[in-house]
């Protein structure tokens, strides 16, 4: 077994080599087990040799000659040299990987079934995951998934018009997404293609709230829009101030027309909280369609399923009213701005939005002075 270094010199000699009489192989004496087989007719292969737990020798091929650089083929062997070292068996690992699971597949059969046990905000991870990551990855294997995949991803949904908020969520729920992999045994440690990807630059103080004449445009489309129960949904967010998720999730059980109140038996404090009911959401409630056998205030149509999502709807209506800018989580902050407008206490708005922390609400405290101003 000749020691032979193997360098770009001595690579680039072998198209002059005499053809040698069956298999030579030359052993890098830097690379342990990194090893270049010469075949009789000029062709040869790059390989890694080790032996496993068992003493076994075993084999693990790094790529052609002709097909694969050779700075390529010693890193191959270098990861590969580390990966013994720390006890592995890399062709075990090989045949492993074999059996990876497609993104859409991990996501489907792993990933929800264990969020939705154990994470309060699983729906959040289900829209993320619809809107922005299945329609990119579904089809990759979890190894195939590469950094530059994940950069291109993340630059793609703010490209598309989406906030730095919410591509940074994407990247968020992305590596903790590989993280869940790796803990479960699906991926080796090392594997996650998400670390090193910055975050974008995110003020998420963004304050958009709606002015007279952009709300007078929105109710005027909401009243003409075909969509009536999308619509009726975000009249009720803007009487309300309720977050979009305690809106599609509520069920006619929740809804108190005595003492006027919506119910959110786990909101995200972990608490159950009262929403309070104007007369006018008391009235739009009153006039909602309540087909029999249906729990849920909008629901899917012709199902008793509650609607997940009103996103394409909104964009649609958002479009039509001239405020593409505006998002649905919008139409809360301009509750708030309402309130604070009509002369309401800080605090009666932190309670009316039901925020736990009262910092949450100072982000009002601007739009008080200025009415103090204003008066």
């Amino acid at each position: 077994m000749p020691s032979q270094a193997l360098t770009g010199e001595f690579i680039a000699s072998l198209k002059h080599r005499a053809p040698d009489k069956g298999l030579v192989s030359f052993f890098d004496p830097d690379i342990r087990g990194f090893v270049l087989e010469l075949r009789a007719t000029g062709g040869g292969t790059y390989y890694f040799r080790y032996r496993d737990r068992a003493r076994k020798l075993r084999l693990q091929r790094l790529g052609r000659l002709d097909e694969i650089p050779l700075s390529d083929a010693r890193a191959k062997a270098y990861a590969l040299r580390q990966m013994v070292r720390d006890g592995a068996d890399p062709k075990a690992e090989a045949y492993r990987l074999r059996d990876v699971p497609s993104f859409g597949d991990f996501i489907r059969d792993r990933y929800l079934p264990h969020a939705k046990t154990r994470k309060r905000s699983w729906r959040c991870d289900d829209s993320i995951i619809r809107v922005h990551l299945l329609p990119f990855f579904a089809d990759y294997r979890l190894t195939r998934i590469s950094r530059a995949d994940v950069i291109k991803r993340h630059n793609a949904i703010r490209e598309n018009g989406y906030s730095a908020s919410t591509a940074n969520l994407a990247l968020i729920l992305l590596r903790f997404i590989f993280n869940c992999a790796i803990r479960w045994e699906i991926l080796p440690q090392g594997a996650n293609p998400t670390q090193g990807v910055p975050l974008f630059e995110n003020n998420n103080q963004r304050q958009r709230y709606l002015n007279e004449a952009e709300l007078q445009r929105l109710l005027l489309e909401l009243d003409r829009n075909h969509n009536r129960q999308v619509c009726n949904a975000i009249k009720l967010l803007l009487l309300t101030g309720a977050r979009k998720h305690e809106i599609l999730e509520a069920r006619w059980e929740y809804v108190d027309f005595t003492n006027r109140i919506l119910t959110v038996p786990v909101s995200k404090s972990g608490k159950p909280r009262h929403v309070s009911l104007s007369d006018a959401a008391i009235e739009l409630l009153q006039s909602l369609p309540r087909p029999e056998g249906v729990d849920w205030v909008f629901h899917k149509t012709g199902t008793n399923k509650p609607r997940k999502s009103i996103a394409t709807a909104w964009d649609a209506i958002r479009k039509e009213a001239d405020i593409p800018d505006v998002r649905v989580h919008d139409l809360r902050h301009s509750f708030a701005s309402f309130l604070v407008n009509q002369g309401r206490s800080l605090y009666e708005v932190q309670r009316l939005l039901g925020h736990t922390n009262s910092k949450t609400t100072m982000r009002y405290a601007h739009l008080s002075q200025k009415a103090l101003v204003d008066a």
